[in-house]
Formats: structure tokens, sequence, C-alpha cells
């Protein structure tokens, strides 16, 4: 139903949240097929009886008025966001003002494990740089220095020196220096780490509340958050962060289980099981949510610091959570939302998840 007028960068009008082109542009397949297409023909029916067009203008002039109604009607399915808001979210993530706006620079600099070990490593860095291996890798004394002192969070394991070899074996060091050079913050020249004018200069300042900013900016648009941890690409997770950062500033003032974000995700965007591998030992449901919880919500908003995890169980290989967000996440984000969207109920969990139209592949450097 998307008519000339819809552009293929347009918010599908299904109310996907996705664009046109990576939705029901070019679908084959009955429009009865997706329950969400349906519910929109039979709006769209329903809104077309009695009237009548004296030109074909007039028809599209209805027809383009109509979608755009629908795209601005908050769904319960996005948790109160409207298709087009979330489409915002999905492809425009840092210029949606209206939306959403993101802290230049924190006041006080926030207790996050990745700003803690980019302290560490400027420091070692310092004015005279520090020394790469013949891999290009961070000095092994310093790496074990760094695990002797960090202190991860509740969701993370504790490192120990005598284990680490390289500085792949201390990952999130191993990201953080990564992540430090795609924010330009450090660079690798002729053999030596150092740390770039620009991030000299802030550290001449008090405090490090202009790195985090540039830290999670760089995070969140050019690290690749499949690195490493073995499940499928599944691009679309990292370029849905801002709904989980949405889920979490929605509902994470109190403590709840990691399964009802993986639920609210799934609500939203259960297409993407259709990306799933296939394994013999667990379902693609079991193995995304896992993913999910894995790649959004540890790595990305535990590391950030944007939430705080406790291990619900003591056994060892149990990865069971709950999380709560810190105040850190509304000091970085700016949610400029409705009260209406803002006053939605907060329920234990979310219901079973309707599948929805095709997703199409999403490129995330």
């Amino acid at each position: 139903m998307g008519g000339p007028n819809t552009g293929r960068n347009d918010p599908c009008p299904c109310g996907s949240g996705k664009k046109y082109e990576k939705c029901c542009l070019g679908r084959q397949e009955a429009p009865a097929a997706s329950p969400v297409l349906a519910e929109a023909l039979a709006e769209l029916r329903q809104a077309l009886e009695g009237k009548e067009f004296a030109s074909e203008e007039e028809f599209q002039a209805f027809l383009q008025d109509f979608n755009a109604q629908r795209g601005r009607r908050p769904l319960d399915d996005f948790c109160g966001l409207s298709p087009e808001q979330l489409h915002r979210f999905l492809y425009f993530p840092f210029d949606s003002p209206q939306l959403v706006t993101f802290a230049s620079r924190l006041d006080t600099p926030p207790a996050a494990p990745i700003l803690s070990l980019f302290r560490l490593l400027a420091g070692a860095i310092g004015e005279l740089g520090l020394k790469a291996t013949a891999t290009g890798n961070l000095p092994r004394k310093f790496v074990q220095e760094a695990a002797s002192v960090f202190e991860p969070q509740g969701g993370y394991p504790k490192y120990l020196p005598g284990g680490i070899r390289s500085e792949e074996d201390f990952f999130d060091l191993h990201v953080t220096r990564l992540v430090a050079e795609l924010s330009g913050l450090v660079k690798k020249t002729k053999g030596k780490f150092l740390l770039s004018r620009a991030c000299r200069a802030e550290l001449a300042k008090p405090g490090l509340g202009a790195f985090y900013p540039r830290l999670l900016l760089a995070y969140t648009r050019d690290f690749n958050w499949a690195y490493g941890d073995g499940y499928p690409a599944l691009p679309f997770l990292q370029q849905s962060f801002l709904y989980t950062l949405y889920l979490l500033d929605q509902f994470g003032d109190e403590w709840r289980p990691m399964a009802f974000y993986e639920d609210a995700f799934l609500r939203a965007f259960p297409a993407v099981l259709e990306e799933m591998e296939p394994v013999s030992y667990t379902t693609p449901e079991n193995d995304l949510r896992s993913c999910y919880s894995l790649r959004c919500l540890e790595r990305f908003a535990g590391f950030l610091g944007l939430i705080e995890i406790e291990r619900e169980s003591t056994r060892p290989f149990d990865r069971s959570f709950r999380l709560r967000r810190t105040p850190l996440l509304t000091e970085a984000t700016d949610f400029r939302l409705t009260a209406s969207v803002r006053g939605l109920p907060r329920p234990p969990s979310f219901g079973p998840c309707v599948p929805k139209g095709p997703s199409g592949p999403i490129s995330v450097n």
C-alpha cells in the first residue's frame, strides 16, 4: 500500500518502523501474510468507505495523509512509540533532537567501566607514548597491571592478571583501546600508541567529562558489536541501540530481569528471528535472547555504565541477571517524548511475540 508517494527511504506504511525499501517494497507474497499489513489495509478500507475522489491526485493526497496519520500513532508493540518515531530511532539516532539529545560533555566523570579503562590507558600512554607489541597490541605488562586494578560490574568476569598473556585476554581493555582509536582519542603511529592532540587538550582540563560522549558515540556508531561474541552478525541489534536505551529510560527505574528487555525487543522486532542461523543445541529465540542480553545489555549498556547488573544465581554458568538504569543514562541522554509515552503502564512482562513483516539486511559498520 505504499503507492507512488511513498519514497524508498520513507517509513514503511505498514507501521514496522523500518524503511519502505527494507520492508514491504517489492514483496511478492499476498498482503494477508503480514498481520500488520493486513491491519493497515483493513483500516484503509474503513477510511475509504463512502468517500469519492474527483481525481487521482486527490486520492493520492488522501492516501498520503492516511499513511502519515498511521505513522504518528503510538503502538503498544513499540512501548508507546509511533512507527515514525521508531524510524527516527533506527535510522537517525543522533539527528533527531525532537526525540532525544546526547550530552556533549558531562560535568562529573561517570562511573563507567569503559571510562575507567580509558583512564588507565591514557595514563599509561602519557606524553611519551606506549610501545606496541609486534602484533600491534598493548604491552602485556600494562595489560596485567590494568587487570589487577580493574573492578568490573557484577555481570562481568573478574580478570586474573596471571592468566593474561595478551591484550585480547583482557577483552574489556581490548575493546576500550579499539573504541578509543575509533573515537580519535588514541592513535597508533610507528609502533607506538599515542594520545591525539584533542585528547591531550582535554586531559589538560579538570575531569574527564568530555571523553565519555566521544566513547559512547564511537561505540554505538563505529565499533562492531558482533566482534568476539560468537553469535551471528545481526547488525540490527546495534542499529536499534537507541530503542534499547529508550526501554531502559522507560522501565529501568527498578530492578528487572534481563528477560523483561528481551521480551520488549522481540515484541517490537520479531522478524529478527528470521536472521538467526539454526543450531542443534538451542532454539532460534533462545539464541537471539542470549545474544541480545550479552551484546546490548551487558557489553553495551553495562560496559558504558548506563545500567548496573546483579547476578541472580550463584551457579557459575547461569547467566540470569537483573538490572536497572544508573543516573548516567539520564545524564548522557535526554529523551524528549510526550507525557503520554512516559506515562505508559509498566507491566511485569510482555506478552508473546506475534510475527510481523520481513526485515532486510541493515549495514552497520
